[in-house]
Parts: C-alpha cells; structure tokens; sequence
C-alpha cells in the first residue's frame, strides 16, 4: 500500500478521535459552559507539551467500537509549569466516558508509569460508571480485578482528582485516592449514580444530597475545595501542585518571596485578641506568618476547629496546623481529628515541614462524638503524629489545655516548642476547672471562687513550661515569621537532602 494512503488514513483516524463525540454533543458542552475533555487537559497544561497516549483505542466490543473514540477517556503526559505530568481526562461525549476493558487498561498504564517515574498523576473526573455489557456475568468477572495493587497507594507522587460533572464508577474511585480533590459545584460524586441509588433505596434521591459540593466539603470531607468553574478547577490544580515535589524523592519546589512578605507578621498583635475568651480567624495569623499570598488552604468546610493550610515561609513550602476559635471554640471534633491526620500524611509523604499554631481548649466531648469513635480519632492522629519524620515546630499561642497540648506538638511531639507570653498552659480552662475541683460558683462565693481560680493559673504561663525546657523558646508573637524561618532552616531533613522517611506512605487516604 502506497505510504500517503497510509498517512492520509493515519490523519482520519487522528481526525475521528479529536472529534470525540461529535460536533453535537461538544456544542451542547459549549452552551452549558462547560470544558470538554481535550479543552480541559488545553487549559490545565503548558501549551504543546500534552503526548496522547491511547489515542486509537477503541471499545473491545464490536457494536460501539465505531462510537468510541479514544474509548471515552483521553490520557497522556504533559507539563504543568514545566515539570512532567501524567493525566486521564473522562470524556463524558462518549459513552458517558463509561469504564470498559480498553479504557481501563489505558488508566492502568498512565499510573504505572507515573509510580514508577516519578510523575504527579491528575484525573479529571466525568464518568456515568463501569459500561456494563462488558462487565455483565462471569466472562465480565473475568476481565476485572486484574491487577491487585489497583487501588494501592504508597504515595510515589502526588495524585490529583478534579470532579468536574457526574462522577461515578472510576472518578470515584480515584478521588478517594488522592491527595486533593477539587469539584466544581453542579458536579456530583457517588458510589452509584441518583437513578441506580433510588431503585436500589426504592425512593427519589436529589444528586446535590446524594453526592454535591456541600456535602463532599462539608460532611464527608471527601473533597477539599469547591470552584464554581472547570477553569477555576483546573487553577486549582495547578496550584496544589505548586506547593509539592514531582515525586516523593525530592523536596517541594522553591518559589521567590514576593515583597512585602515581613510586613504583615509586624502587626500580628492587632489580630490577637487581649482577651483569652474573645475569638479571632486564626486563618489572619498564619496568612500574617506565611509568605504573602501563598496561602491556600484544604478542607475548608470540614472539620473547621482546625485549619489546614499549604503556604510558603520563605519560599519554602510548609503546612499550618492551626486551631480556630471561630468555630466550636477551636475544640477538637471527630472531623477536625481526622481532617489533621491527614493533613499530615500529605506533609510526611511529600518532604512538606509541619508547623503546629496551637491555641486549643480540648477535645469536644459529648455524645456525639463518644459515637464517632472519638477516642480512637485522636489516636489515630498521635499514632501518625509519632510517625512523621519530617521537622515540625510547636508555636502555642493562647490555650494548650489536656491530651490536646500533645496531639498539637507539646512535649516531644515536635523538634522545637515556642511560646507567646500569651501562652497558657492548664489543663482546662481555669474556671472550669473551679467548678470542677472544687464544686465551688462564682454567684456563690465570689472571692473564694477567685482565689481558687488564681491558684489553678499558678504555674501555667510560658515561663513555667520554658523554665522546665518544656518549651525552648519564649517569643514577641511578631518575631514568629522570622522564628519560623530560622527555626525550620536548622532542622530542614540535610542528610537526606530534603527528603522525609515516608513513614506515612500507605496510611488509608479515606478513613
């Protein structure tokens, strides 16, 4: 055969698959404002780096092999600011980019070589679920669960899930596997999609109840960010990824200081209430500490008692830990537990310091929480807190009262312990602890209650703690920016060249 008619069928064949679904179905995307698969992976990457891999897949059964392009999910290499990346975008126009025997196979191989390269893996999840002709009876059975490390994470690199329309089946899946999640509201994550879900339950089911944004962030805490675009989404993405090495043997990438970045910290003290009981946004303080705007933070609605937050200390990336009195005092709930033990299986995994700003009343109790197993919540954090190899630094701000003072870094749960002169150090607060010890109002006797309320406060200041060396610092809070930045020079992992022990690399990513 002449080779210009093998070229030209070569340009058809390129043609077919760049056009996806049809002309049809990418106008109706287009009229909704939505991306499709092959515009997202455009917006998401650096311009001409994308290498398709899979491009002339097709469906392995022969009555929708002309209908499956690419096989419904477009996957390949590319850069993002210049660094190698691995990525699958679902194409919804095909099939509902339903999982089938081919496509699979290509997902298997991007991740593949991404584990074993070193490359950050991005989905960019659309999907109705698994195409059911191929996975129906025991010939289905057979061409599934093939490979038994499928859903294995050992945290090589960084994984990264945008869910951006009807999430089922593999976007699913994978979400749950990666170290951030980012959806755009309309988009809706399940299990199983609203119409299986109330066939199976026998009753309606709203998509946003059944798996939308507030839910996904605010409840199950299965998603750490919520945009209202696929552009937006897809920002968002890049700048996770910002603040993270290419692979787990290298530390996070450095990024110049921007201007200005020592000035905020000067006027810390403006945010810091005088008054011990008044609240602030502890959010203002870490924002003040870090370089300027390189705060972004994770799981913004989950677990609000704790703030999560990637940011930049001198160019560096690090990871805030940080106690918010804005919502529930800043007392520890379940979901705040689990929100932090995560947070630091990413920071662990992926060579990140961890700096703890504790100002933390306790742990929420109740019933409630009795009932989501909290008492093993917080010690699935101390279990991973003792695991984590890289440095961390303790600043206690205000209150650092009971098993909390541990599980935020007190002791020698951290590498260095700073205190504000601000600091206090009981085990509750002390007219609590009043009534507690002693049965004993304030209404009933007011100078007794007094007296015992000074007496509980003996020995509960900075001082006290950095007299026994408990604390080795005692600092101006507006000196924290630049005590964190000396600090975390000293202890930053040299002998391993930046790079942590990964002692955290397969703790489960949901739990």
């Amino acid at each position: 055969m002449p080779i210009q008619k093998l070229l030209d069928e070569l340009e058809q064949k390129n043609a077919e698959a760049l056009a996806m679904g049809g002309a049809e179905k990418l106008a109706e995307r287009k009229a909704q404002g939505l991306l499709n698969a092959r515009e997202r992976i455009d917006r998401l990457v650096d311009p001409g780096s994308f290498i398709e891999t899979g491009r002339h897949a097709r469906g392995i059964r022969a009555e929708v092999r002309h209908k499956t392009p690419a096989d419904g999910k477009v996957a390949g290499f590319a850069r993002i600011n210049a660094r190698e990346v691995a990525l699958v975008s679902n194409d919804f126009t095909v099939l509902g980019a339903s999982s089938s025997v081919i496509n699979m196979k290509k997902i298997r191989h991007v991740k593949a070589v991404a584990c074993k390269r070193g490359l950050p893996l991005v989905f960019l999840g659309e999907s109705s679920g698994a195409r059911m002709p191929d996975r129906m009876g025991a010939p289905g059975r057979a061409i599934i669960a093939q490979d038994p490390t499928e859903y294995q994470r050992l945290r090589e690199s960084p994984w990264v899930t945008a869910l951006l329309g009807q999430c089922y089946g593999s976007s699913t899946w994978y979400a749950a596997m990666s170290d951030f999640v980012v959806m755009r509201k309309g988009a809706v994550m399940a299990i199983a999609s609203p119409g299986v879900t109330s066939i199976a339950i026998n009753k309606p089911v709203d998509p946003e109840e059944l798996g939308g944004w507030k839910l996904l962030t605010g409840v199950s805490g299965l998603a750490d960010l919520a945009v209202d675009t696929d552009e937006q989404a897809l920002d968002a993405v890049k700048t996770f990824l910002s603040y993270l090495p290419t692979h787990n043997q290298e530390p996070p990438p450095e990024q110049p200081v921007p201007a200005g970045s020592d000035e905020a910290c000067r006027a810390i003290l403006e945010i810091l209430p005088e008054s011990r009981n008044q609240v602030y946004d502890v959010r203002k303080i870490i924002a003040a500490t870090a370089d300027r705007g390189s705060s972004f933070e994770l799981k913004e609605r989950f677990g609000r008692a704790a703030a999560t937050v990637l940011a930049r200390l001198d160019g560096k990336s690090v990871g805030f830990i940080a106690n918010n009195p804005m919502f529930k005092g800043g007392a520890l709930d379940a979901d705040a537990c689990q929100k932090v033990t995560s947070f630091m299986v990413l920071c662990d995994s992926f060579n990140i310091p961890v700096v703890f700003l504790v100002d933390v009343p306790g742990f929420l109790i109740g019933l409630e929480g009795e009932v989501r197993g909290m008492p093993g919540k917080v010690i699935n954090w101390m279990n991973a807190l003792s695991l984590v190899t890289v440095p961390r630094i303790t600043v206690i701000m205000r209150k650092s009262y009971g098993q909390a003072y541990i599980n935020m870094g007190g002791g020698r749960n951290a590498d260095e312990v700073a205190c504000w002169p601000t600091a206090d150090l009981g085990f509750m607060d002390p007219r609590v602890s009043v009534n507690v010890l002693y049965g004993v109002k304030e209404e009933d006797d007011p100078e007794r209650f007094r007296q015992l309320v000074a007496e509980v406060e003996r020995d509960t200041s900075a001082w006290s703690l950095a007299a026994l060396y408990e604390a080795q610092h005692v600092i101006d809070p507006r000196d924290t920016r630049a005590f964190l930045i000396r600090a975390l020079a000293v202890h930053r992992t040299r002998l391993r060249n930046g790079v942590g022990g990964h002692r955290l690399a397969n703790w489960p990513t949901s739990y």
